[in-house]
């Protein structure tokens, strides 16, 4: 038997669920993309991104999925044949680099492995070797997807203030956005790059890099950057095709312009509370199972757990087992282990993440609890009890 008829639940880390308001503002025809109220709406929409990423800076929109936000970050201020460090605490971080080396952009990686932060005296000692400065930047994921980790980027900035380097600090935000605290300009990050699937709410497909005047000076000294991800006339377009280089993905930027407002009208310090209230009622909950059985999670100090996503493993096969069943019987889908073991390795059977960004509440983060203990029950997963008296304590405190 199934209970999973009803409204599926997507709890991956990214696409997160997109608010009924979102979808109904996209739900409409397809609109003149040359002058009236889409180049109106559009050009509300950069005062609105700035707040949410706390900058005065610029912003530039692509059609693309974060992985493009990458490569355009990049495109602008490093050309093939220079340096960069990379700095990573899991898959994403580590991907990061290799968007870099397709570029032909050459790559010190210093890497943290799976289940900790970057140690900004690591990164400092890296910075300290590039004794002739020839480092043009400084890649960092302020929270990896894939391990849930999240890094202290104000150290990383103070490190390179504290040596005189000039190397760009650039932090990939993708996971983060609209739900762990971010704050551009206080933090001093040059480049930041977005996407529109996870703290924003939105489908797929739309990429976002910010940047301070620091990254536009060095943005005027390359001598060639790609047509397509050239942010000068997508951050100050002189007419409107140039936000995007052709044709505007009319349908997201409606959407878009729905998702800041909910953003604003709940206000950022709110949305960052809601998250950590609720990302603190998960990690009880999983406490309290692992008292009793093999799951843990994947970070040992809350301090260092992003509020976005969890990671978590149990004894192989059983977070796949768990995960299969979540879906078929009680239509709720959690995240595979992505990067926690090599791809066709039966280790990756042993890793799931909770993904709680964007459109969440407290009603959906228990009901996805409950039917995770449900599953473990059903499964004879050993855990301890307790888990959901746990979770709803936290939620009760907030109330």
């Amino acid at each position: 038997m199934t209970l999973s008829q009803g409204r599926s639940y997507l709890a991956i880390p990214g696409p997160s669920v997109v608010p009924d308001r979102v979808l109904q503002a996209m739900h409409r025809a397809a609109p003149n993309i040359y002058e009236g109220a889409l180049v109106e709406l559009t050009h509300g929409l950069v005062p609105d991104l700035r707040r949410v990423a706390r900058t005065q800076g610029e912003v530039a929109m692509y059609i693309a999925n974060g992985h493009g936000a990458w490569e355009a970050a990049l495109s602008n201020v490093v050309a093939a044949g220079e340096r960069v460090l990379c700095v990573a605490t899991g898959r994403f971080g580590v991907g990061w680099g290799e968007m870099a080396q397709a570029l032909g952009i050459e790559v010190d990686m210093v890497d943290f492995g799976l289940h900790a932060p970057l140690d900004p005296e690591r990164v400092g000692a890296a910075l300290r070797r590039d004794h002739a400065q020839k480092l043009k930047a400084v890649l960092i994921s302020h929270v990896d997807t894939s391990t849930s980790v999240v890094n202290d980027v104000a150290a990383v900035r103070a490190e390179l203030d504290r040596l005189g380097h000039p190397a760009l600090l650039m932090v990939d935000c993708i996971a983060s956005l609209a739900c762990d605290r971010f704050e551009m300009d206080a933090w001093g990050v040059d480049v930041m790059v977005a996407a529109s699937q996870k703290g924003l709410m939105l489908p797929p497909g739309m990429g976002f890099v910010f940047f301070n005047d620091h990254a536009a000076q060095s943005r005027k000294a390359m001598t060639r950057v790609s047509r397509y991800w050239d942010w000068q006339p997508r951050s100050r377009p002189e007419l409107y095709y140039e936000y995007f280089n052709g044709t505007a993905l009319t349908h997201h930027l409606y959407g878009l312009r729905v998702s800041l407002d909910m953003l604003h009208d709940e206000g950022m310090e709110q949305v960052w509370a809601r998250h950590e209230t609720l990302a603190q009622a998960i990690w009880a909950a999983c406490d309290a199972w692992s008292s009793g059985g093999d799951l843990r999670l994947n970070v040992d100090d809350p301090a260092h757990r992003s509020r976005a996503v969890t990671a978590a493993a149990l004894t192989a096969p059983d977070a796949t087992r768990l995960r299969q069943w979540l879906s078929e019987r009680a239509g709720v889908t959690l995240g595979i282990g992505l990067g926690m073991a090599p791809p066709g390795d039966p280790a990756c059977d042993g890793f799931f993440r909770l993904g709680h960004m964007g459109h969440i509440n407290a009603h959906m983060v228990l009901g996805m609890l409950s039917s995770v203990q449900a599953g473990m029950a059903a499964l004879g997963i050993a855990h301890g009890a307790g888990g959901m008296d746990a979770a709803t304590a936290i939620v009760a405190d907030c109330a």
